[in-house]
């Protein structure tokens, strides 16, 4: 596996990457030290689909990015970084929530948890205790 030295252009690619999504995954961090030409290649997709202004505002495509990650099952902490990145861009705790609502109609309930439970976490949601005796049925995360 050949690796590539932390080059002034990779560091500075990567340092682009957060300055312009907001987050940089850990996937990212290590492409550019091992694979930066497929990193790049990669990030002209999401660059072209998701952060160049197109017909569709940044809040717009952050939600459909949060709901489709949701709908996907995907970690816990990609799910975390659109929801952050979606707070830093104005949207409200709520209209993060009835996105990700949109999830249970069609991909259901355990679906649903995963981004929910990403959402619970980043904005500090706390629910209501029964007053009577039940089992607790955790949060639905693995």
């Amino acid at each position: 596996m050949t690796q590539i030295d932390g080059t002034s252009e990779v560091q500075e690619y990567i340092d682009d990457m957060a300055r312009t999504r907001g987050y940089v995954l850990d996937y990212h961090k290590v492409m550019a030290k091992y694979d930066f030409e497929v990193l790049q290649a990669a990030n002209n997709l999401v660059n072209k689909a998701y952060l160049e202004p197109r017909l569709l505002d940044r809040k717009t495509k952050e939600l459909i990015f949060i709901v489709s990650l949701t709908v996907m099952r995907a970690s816990k902490g990609h799910i975390q970084s659109h929801i952050r990145v979606a707070l830093d861009l104005g949207l409200t705790p709520q209209e993060i929530l009835e996105a990700i609502e949109i999830a249970l109609p069609e991909a259901g309930v355990v679906a649903f948890q995963t981004g929910f439970e990403a959402w619970r976490e980043v904005v500090g949601a706390t629910g209501l205790e029964p007053r009577v005796a039940a089992h607790d049925g955790g949060n639905g995360a693995s």
